[in-house]
């Protein structure tokens, strides 16, 4: 007795040297840096904790949200997966199980013209596999593995999905005020075209002036169809991913919407807890090192035990009434002879597999550093030139103003008036784009620290 006990556990030694029956651990990763040296981490606190209602609070936007969670298509079919890897995960548990099966069967036989003969058997087989090889238990871990990549995928649309109704609302938001900035000025240039006339008429300008302020006003009544235009594709692009028909979309204002003056990243590390796409790179490595240990199994026999238990009234060459009870036992081993070939190269393949997921793991890390630290400048930019384009526009409304002045005393030309008209259209136009630039830059950092794990 002691013997056998201590053969078992030698082979049980023998078989956990082997890999087999290894759970999988993380590989050193090295996240100190991550988000660049110029970026300052500090306590865990991040943005990445709020819920999105807490960091959209536009109530308009926040419906338009909570109707795309709802709709999309894409997050359906990406929950749809979910539902199909929880059922691998189930199959792969229920290989455990041993599994039955009810063969009942019956016949007449007649000889010679006799009276005809009834025979019947009913039977109940079973059949277990001895996982002493890890070969389910493997399997069940790398369909877990799935089913957990599976869950990160689903939150990862989900993110990108919040993500891209508020980028694209924002930008709607931000054309409604170039659209509003663009007739504003196309009404002062119908205008400024009127009063050229008019000073044409009374000999203090040319032709060519007037010719210069009309091409000008033409320009800008294009720009404002251009605007017209990208705000209807904007609502169109919005009411897809809302799983709408293409339509209008209720909205604020771009001014007025606030955010949190300081964006606080915490620390590296948190994304291994809370980037969709980092977590489901690593649960595909974990899948890949399980299937590695399945290979490895392969290279031991399988163990089989069944069995069969029913009632028969055949019985070799006699008929006998009523039926007698029938039962079998067996127990096979199936050892690999002649295929070791084929497992050897299936082994490598596996570990070739599990490198790749491994970089492909590690990669998505450098990629989830490398998109923080844009966000952020992209955030800090936009921010820095808010002070600059103000000071821009206030200069350039004074030199409209007084160039129209000179101009109207016959001090100034039209070229000095249209030069400013359109320096100051430009740079009212690229102060609203600079706030959209900062706001999707705060979009992209709260995406990029894995926020919005909540639904």
């Amino acid at each position: 007795m002691k013997r056998n006990i201590v053969l078992l556990a030698v082979v049980g030694l023998l078989f956990s040297s082997c890999g087999i029956y290894n759970k999988y651990k993380r590989p050193e990763v090295v996240t100190d840096g991550l988000y660049g040296q110029d970026v300052e981490v500090g306590d865990t606190a991040s943005i990445a904790s709020l819920q999105w209602q807490e960091l959209f609070t536009d109530p308009q936007l926040q419906a338009l949200i909570t109707e795309a969670l709802e709709n999309n298509t894409d997050l359906q079919s990406a929950q749809w997966r979910v539902k199909e890897a929880k059922a691998t995960l189930s199959a792969a548990r229920l290989a455990y199980l041993p599994s039955f099966m009810l063969t009942p069967q019956g016949g007449v036989s007649s000889f010679d013209k006799s009276k005809g003969t009834w025979t019947y058997t009913g039977v109940v087989s079973a059949s277990w596999e001895v996982d002493i090889f890890g070969k389910l238990t493997n399997a069940n871990r790398r369909s877990k593995a799935l089913y957990l990549q599976s869950v990160e995928y689903e939150q990862a649309v989900l993110t990108s999905l919040i993500a891209n109704v508020s980028n694209l609302y924002y930008t709607l938001l931000m054309l409604d005020a170039q659209y509003e900035i663009s007739s504003e000025t196309a009404e002062k240039w119908r205008e400024s075209v009127r009063t050229m006339r008019a000073m044409k008429a009374a000999g203090m300008t040319t032709e060519a002036g007037v010719a210069q302020t009309e091409a000008n006003s033409f320009a800008v009544e294009s720009s404002v169809l251009d605007l017209k235009r990208s705000i209807r594709e904007t609502e169109n692009a919005l009411s897809i991913i809302l799983g709408n028909v293409p339509g209008s979309i209720a909205r604020g204002k771009l001014e007025g919407q606030t955010f949190p003056e300081e964006l606080t990243v915490g620390v590296p590390l948190q994304l291994l807890a809370r980037r969709p796409d980092v977590k489901a790179a690593e649960f595909s490595l974990a899948s890949a090192f399980y299937s590695t240990n399945s290979a490895r199994s392969a290279f031991y026999p399988s163990i089989t035990l069944s069995g069969t238990g029913g009632w028969t009234n055949s019985a070799g060459g006699m008929i006998v009434n009523p039926g007698k009870l029938l039962a079998t036992a067996v127990g096979s081993l199936t050892q690999p002879l002649f295929n070791r070939g084929l497992n050897v190269a299936q082994l490598k393949i596996a570990r070739a597999q599990q490198e790749e997921a491994k970089l492909a793991f590690q990669q998505s890390l450098l990629n989830a550093g490398s998109e923080v630290n844009n966000a952020l400048t992209q955030v800090q930019t936009a921010r820095n030139k808010t002070d600059l384009r103000n000071g821009q526009i206030k200069s350039l409304e004074t030199a409209v103003r007084s160039t129209e002045l000179l101009m109207q005393h016959g001090t100034s030309n039209y070229l000095e008036v249209l030069t400013a008209q359109q320096s100051l259209l430009s740079a009212q136009l690229q102060q609203t784009a600079d706030r959209l630039d900062e706001i999707q830059g705060i979009i992209n950092l709260y995406q990029a620290l894995g926020g919005g794990r909540d639904k």
